[in-house]
């Protein structure tokens, strides 16, 4: 496996890509933002662990250009913000996780292996509909009536597993399991991100629900506004 690591404290750098390599990764390491994503660009590389505070271009910054050129490889953002606006911010920039530093080391391999292995939904020959919905699950596409919702793997997985189970309870364990596999070191605060960004942009608000949150157990799609 390949893996970029952007960060800009050399001393950690030096010590992050020793533990890379020791960990059997093929891991090149970059001090800045624009070498960040040159080097992301031109280097096919399966996973980019990217600091948030990086100089010349911060990480969100990276993270939207890569998105925005059409890297497809995973991206795990490193940062001392923990705020839940922070990770929303984070994943909206085109990240698939997020960890705080602050980490181990072993959690950090954990969910690169984890990355690396992402599953997305089989592709299904057919469109979901609800409420003022439409997902294509052949071509990965949801509409908000005529306007296409510009939705990342995730969160279009994590759509399309709420919209199959309209009217069911699902625990955070459960969507932990299916959206990001059961042995995937993602942490609840991550899916509870993905979860708000959906929401998002999905336009939800008190007058317009889509997913429910139930107290003490999970979250529910409606089978209408509520």
């Amino acid at each position: 496996m390949k893996i970029l690591l952007a960060e800009d404290d050399q001393r950690l750098g030096k010590l992050m890509l020793k533990m890379l390599k020791k960990e059997q990764f093929t891991a090149d390491w970059v001090e800045d933002g624009i070498s960040a994503l040159d080097q992301a660009l031109t280097g096919d590389y399966d996973v980019i662990v990217l600091d948030w505070m990086l100089p010349e271009r911060d990480g969100i910054q990276v993270s939207k250009a890569l998105r925005e050129d059409g890297y497809n490889g995973a991206i795990l953002m490193l940062t001392a913000r923990g705020s839940l606006d922070d990770r929303v911010c984070g994943l909206d920039a085109g990240a698939d996780d997020y960890m705080m530093k602050p980490f181990a080391f072993e959690e950090l391999f954990a969910r690169i292996r984890s990355l690396s292995r992402r599953n997305f939904f089989p592709i299904d020959h057919d469109i979901l509909k609800t409420h003022d919905l439409s997902i294509d699950l052949t071509n990965h596409l949801a509409k908000k009536g005529d306007m296409p919702l510009k939705l990342t793997p995730r969160e279009f997985q994590l759509l399309v597993y709420f919209v199959k189970n309209t009217g069911r309870v699902l625990s955070k364990e459960n969507i932990l399991a299916r959206v990001w596999e059961e042995d995937s070191e993602v942490t609840f605060n991550t899916m509870e991100a993905y979860v708000k960004l959906l929401r998002k942009k999905l336009g939800q608000s008190k007058r317009n629900s889509y997913i429910k949150t139930i107290r003490g157990l999970g979250y529910m799609w409606v089978e209408d506004h509520v």
